[in-house]
């Protein structure tokens, strides 16, 4: 029974990196990944709920096991460190899974200032760019794969968003550029852009909003589905492009419900709370 269980594994014996993993998206991938076999290294700033987590993924019957490294992943050095320390303990890396990031308040152009914006650009993107830099020449060797997490908002736009949908547009710029560069090592890159995935961070924005009921309803039935989507359905989104998707690079799947299907009314968008995270 246990090599019939093994041999269904989908990514068994694969080393994956997740960045932003304690929660959210990030914390789906990491149990989906590890229930399907492979060796998960993630990272995030949250010393305490990354090391909750390890320990409760790891407790569960699963055939794989994760391990959790703190990463500010504004800082370079601490990039690096990820990087390293999945190489020395596991001795290749096969995924990279960009996922940290984050999405401010809603905010109008007139009020953002230059420094906010470069620095939600340094968050948002240039980590992404640092992650696959110190990644790629493992992922050369293994001809692994980068899933790049980017947004529904990407290519719809979003209320009070500039800055966070323009950071969104550059992962995915940046995801066909470096699938271009990296197919000659047939390493394959592609990006998955979630629409309305209930996670802490979609909660936290809701009760900024002073309506988080209102706010929460109008994000479910922005689907044509009716609810949003789960961060374990995000992890089987990364799992496919990571395990079975073999012949697909530079691409971008959405993980949206069909957000982005039929007309509706946006003449008066104050009234919409539309929040994509």
């Amino acid at each position: 029974m246990a090599g019939s269980l093994s041999r269904n594994l989908r990514y068994d014996g694969k080393v994956t990196i997740v960045t932003g993993g304690s929660k959210g998206i990030g914390e789906g991938v990491v149990r989906v990944f590890v229930q399907n076999g492979a060796k998960v290294v993630f990272c995030a700033r949250g010393v305490e709920s990354g090391k909750q987590l390890e320990t409760e993924v790891n407790s569960e019957s699963h055939e794989g096991e994760c391990y959790f490294v703190p990463c500010d992943v504004n800082e370079e050095d601490e990039i690096k460190n990820v990087i390293n320390k999945t190489v020395e303990r596991y001795g290749q890396l096969d995924c990279l899974v960009n996922n940290a990031g984050w999405h401010p308040p809603e905010e109008r152009i007139d009020d953002v200032s230059a420094e906010s914006f470069k620095k939600l650009l340094n968050l948002n993107l240039i980590n992404y760019f640092l992650f696959a830099k110190y990644a790629l020449p493992h992922l050369r060797k293994t001809k692994g794969n980068i899933i790049n997490m980017s947004s529904l908002v990407a290519k719809i736009g979003q209320l009070h968003a500039v800055t966070y949908v323009t950071t969104k547009g550059a992962i995915d710029a940046f995801t066909r550029a470096l699938a271009v560069d990296e197919a000659q090592h047939g390493v394959r890159v592609n990006s998955v852009s979630p629409g309305n995935v209930w996670t802490p961070l979609w909660d936290e924005l809701s009760i900024a909003s002073g309506n988080r009921e209102a706010m929460i309803k109008g994000g479910e039935e922005s689907q044509l589905l009716g609810r949003m989507g789960t961060i374990e359905e995000a992890g089987q989104m990364c799992l496919f492009l990571a395990a079975e998707a073999t012949f697909c690079t530079g691409n971008d799947l959405l993980l949206s419900g069909g957000a982005e299907l039929n007309y509706a009314c946006k003449s008066q968008l104050k009234q919409r709370t539309n929040i994509y995270e």
